[in-house]
């Protein structure tokens, strides 16, 4: 019993921060997309697979019986199939699942479009299958990683990588499943808790792209700077205006008018910098020649690295503007939205050598 299985990258269009304390937020999910793989086996263990190694570990209802101390690059993953054997609640056959690494940049960095959110709900779905149980695996990804962050992140790449598309999204509070998931009560408590408070957008008509900077930024200590900046009446003040802007982006998203989008990008791009300096001078350069090819953009995510997100008055221009960005060292790719986590009729050869050489 096997399945192969992926699920798209994201990018916010609007809310960053905002979607932290309360606001709205509206992302894209965007490829490349990353793989995985999950083989059920005749015994009790279970293997995770990944480009630095393996991790292996005995089921148990309580969780994976991890061999050794998880290492930082399984810890996403190993936590969420650690929730999802606390969801199943019985004794079960195990598996091995096997994830391929994010997507990188030319220069070997990470593109900063959620692979940790990604790998998530990939690993969320992969136990779901083979576990064959009914929980909602959009639900435990949210809980896995947001107890993966310390608690920090709005849990908007998790939502953007399950559902795809394009999203409007409201953070969800996963403090009671964590009390639940201790409590031996988690798959009773996904079942009574709210939905996830997300919807999916038209189609976008005004033409995407992404351009990365060459540099990383660490989300959660970025948050920490801000929120430690920031109190709640600030706070509160943030999340209206950005809402308001946010609406005005998602207006402009239908393509009608693009002078009057234009202003509204550069409205969220501008309430952003007031946080703090989140624009990298990479992205001040972005932006500027974006503007000069009758393009506008803004950060996307956190800010202090990654990249901009891209929009243009027709197709033509955004090819344009790609190509003189590339030509002046930037990493773009052009933007259409992905559908969320699916299985795959063609698997990663990979991804099976990876599972077929354990032991």
């Amino acid at each position: 019993m096997e399945r192969a299985l992926s699920a798209p990258g994201k990018l916010f269009v609007s809310g960053e921060y905002a979607v932290l304390w309360g606001g709205v937020a509206r992302l894209v999910a965007v490829a490349p997309r990353t793989q995985a793989y999950v083989r059920r086996r005749d015994d009790a263990r279970v293997h995770v697979c990944l480009e630095e190694g393996t991790l292996a570990g005995s089921m148990t209802p309580r969780g994976v019986r991890w061999e050794r101390d998880v290492p930082a690059g399984f810890s996403f993953v190993a936590r969420t199939l650690d929730e999802a054997l606390r969801a199943h609640g019985r004794a079960s056959q195990g598996f091995d699942f096997a994830v391929a690494p994010s997507a990188v940049g030319p220069n070997g960095q990470k593109l900063g479009m959620g692979g940790s959110a990604c790998a998530t709900v990939l690993a969320s779905e992969a136990a779901r299958w083979v576990l064959d149980e009914r929980y909602d695996a959009l639900k435990l990804a949210l809980l896995a990683h947001t107890q993966g962050q310390g608690g920090k992140g709005s849990g908007g790449d998790v939502a953007t990588s399950f559902a795809g598309g394009v999203l409007r999204y409201r953070r969800y509070d996963v403090s009671a499943l964590v009390d639940a998931s201790n409590n031996g009560r988690l798959s009773a408590a996904m079942t009574e808790s709210a939905s996830v408070d997300v919807w999916r957008l038209p189609p976008p008509r005004v033409p995407m792209a992404y351009a990365f900077t060459g540099e990383s930024a660490s989300t959660r200590v970025l948050i920490g700077q801000v929120e430690a900046r920031l109190e709640e009446l600030g706070r509160q003040a943030f999340v209206a205006r950005s809402d308001a802007v946010g609406q005005a982006v998602e207006d402009g998203l239908a393509g009608w008018d693009f002078r009057t989008f234009s202003e509204a990008v550069k409205a969220q791009h501008a309430l952003l910098l007031e946080l703090g300096p989140l624009e990298t001078e990479g992205m001040r350069r972005v932006l500027s020649l974006a503007a000069a090819y009758g393009c506008v953009g803004k950060l996307s995510g956190a800010g202090g690295g990654d990249g901009c997100i891209l929009f243009a008055p027709d197709v033509a221009a955004r090819d344009e503007l790609c190509e003189g960005l590339e030509s002046r060292g930037f990493h773009t790719l052009l933007l259409e939205p992905e559908p969320g986590v699916r299985g795959e009729a063609h698997l990663d050869a990979r991804l099976r050598a990876w599972v077929d050489a354990l032991v």
